[in-house]
């Protein structure tokens, strides 16, 4: 893929990366990514964290000895993660080690099927067959479609920028072919009759903050990545995955700034070239040769860049994209186990196109819900007290923009609703609570500046993906980056993972300096 020219000067001179220096905001796993990628081409980087500690999404709670992951915790697709280690001769097991997940998700319907998603390819058709034998074929063909899709979405297209619409036409050939118009559901429907399978293979979107009714037919290629790589989850949560990205970027010789939120970056001309001074709070104003933003990406444009030239366009166009559903999170620790439980579970409510259409675009909060349970003591009973349970519990809902919920008020009975349904799986589960707490749609605008309150950032449909999502570069501020969900590929840690290559990438094109 060709690189475009910025809009106004490109950093103009070709010297060595150990002369530059870079600052990324917020230290979630595309801003870790991206600062190891910018450390280990040679570039001083500085990353600067708003709260106390790292990972953004993916920062950890504990609580009396149980300890929850606050956000992603499904790993897929853990080469990408390696290769940040092995820029540098290292190996991610001296850092972290990955355990497998099987079966990778238990779906189970209120009617009481149930169905263990495994990555084998027989064990998954065996699953199919118990629900309906009559298509197992159409599976057969829908893998091999999700594959194709992989090949050309993933492994052609997953790291590579979309700077200009030349690039997004050299692609629109294959996506075209693969019928990318489609939805995931439609798409899948095409294959599968069953409606548990249909919901089955299309769920994937909600992972990364799609609708699958809405999300381009690009997302059946998770299905792949599952297939073919499995589900991890670290030994000692997503938490200690966090821990060793930072430790390998301090081994490098970066520099993590805890408890710095930024609170604006002005531009300054020095001769030919234009400087990026970050304020942050805690240290005086630092100078950049380049900025890149893992902070929401409304934000980095609205808040960060303001007054910027440029910038508030940018917001405003931002603000008449689509954007994700935001969540309900309920994390609580019990101190009885529950040994018959999967590391996830998919529980799908009564209603499925129905509950879609309300939680993307209704204006109240729906009375049944779909819920994500997340067990990690299943797999590492480190995470909890001896004899006790470590959970948290997701609810999809709509982002603030869609619905004026009053989270403060209904929070609480919302909890205790989505409690009384999960006794169905968890006998005796609220007398045996000993630790709860709640995060709302109010706490991702508050804690994390995301627009709406959203969860996964820019919405991921077909007409804002690729070359039109917010660009890796920014067109028209030079030597500000964008990484993180806001950006291509997208939500998800492979593709926040994935975004920092394809940023990184561009660095070292528009600077001169030896890619990573």
């Amino acid at each position: 893929m060709s690189l475009a020219t910025v809009a106004g000067p490109r950093p103009p001179r070709s010297a060595t990366a150990p002369h530059l220096r870079a600052a990324v905001i917020g230290s979630g796993f595309g801003g870790l990514a991206a600062a190891i990628r910018l450390q280990s081409m040679g570039f001083q980087t500085v990353c600067y964290e708003a709260q106390d500690q790292p990972g953004g999404r993916a920062s950890v709670y504990e609580d009396g000895g149980y300890i929850f992951d606050a956000g992603p915790t499904v790993i897929t697709a853990p080469h990408c993660l390696e290769e940040l280690f092995e820029l540098s001769g290292r190996r991610m097991a001296d850092y972290v080690r990955l355990l497998p997940v099987t079966p990778l998700y238990r779906l189970q319907w209120t009617d009481g099927v149930a169905f263990d998603y495994v990555a084998d390819e027989e064990g998954l058709i065996e699953q199919v067959r118990r629900v309906n034998p009559a298509d197992v074929d159409g599976y057969r063909r829908f893998a091999d479609y999700s594959r194709q899709v992989f090949q050309k979405g993933y492994e052609e297209l997953g790291a590579v920028p979309f700077l200009n619409f030349t690039d997004m036409l050299r692609a629109a050939p294959h996506l075209a072919r693969l019928r990318a118009d489609r939805s995931v559901y439609a798409t899948v429907s095409r294959f599968v009759k069953d409606e548990h399978l249909r919901q089955a293979f299309s769920f994937h979107p909600l992972l990364v903050g799609g609708n699958p009714l809405e999300a381009s037919a690009i997302y059946t290629l998770i299905h792949w990545i599952e297939r073919k790589w499995g589900v991890f989850f670290p030994e000692g949560g997503t938490g200690a995955l966090v821990r060793g990205l930072v430790r390998l970027f301090e081994d490098l010789g970066g520099r993590l700034r805890l408890d710095s939120p930024v609170d604006r970056v002005t531009l300054e001309a020095t001769g030919t070239a234009t400087k990026h001074v970050v304020h942050a709070a805690g240290g005086p104003p630092e100078a950049f040769d380049a900025v890149v933003s893992n902070a929401d990406v409304h934000h980095t444009y609205a808040k960060l860049y303001r007054g910027v030239h440029g910038a508030s366009r940018r917001q405003r166009r931002l603000e008449r994209m689509d954007w994700s559903m935001s969540l309900f999170v309920l994390y609580f620790g019990t101190n009885r186990r529950y040994p018959h439980l999967a590391h996830h579970t998919i529980l799908f409510g009564p209603r499925f196109q129905g509950l879609l259409r309300d939680i993307f675009h209704g204006h109240r909060l729906p009375e049944d819900f779909s819920l994500y349970l997340h067990a990690p003591t299943i797999t590492d009973p480190s995470l909890a007290p001896p004899g006790g349970e470590s959970f948290y519990v997701l609810s999809p809902v709509p982002h603030l923009g869609n619905a004026a919920i009053d989270w403060e008020g209904v929070a609480a009975g919302y909890g205790d609703a989505i409690l009384e349904s999960l006794e169905q799986h968890l006998p005796g589960l609220r007398d045996a609570i000993v630790t709860r707490r709640h995060f709302t749609p109010a706490d991702f605008a508050g804690r994390f500046n995301a627009h709406h309150g959203s969860a996964f950032s820019v919405a991921p449909t077909l007409t804002q993906s690729a070359y039109f999502r917010p660009h890796n570069r920014d067109p028209d501020i030079p030597g500000l980056y964008i990484v993180g969900a806001g950006t291509h590929p997208g939500a998800g840690v492979p593709g926040v993972v994935n975004s920092a290559k394809a940023t990184c990438d561009t660095i070292a094109a528009d600077f001169h300096v030896v890619g990573s």
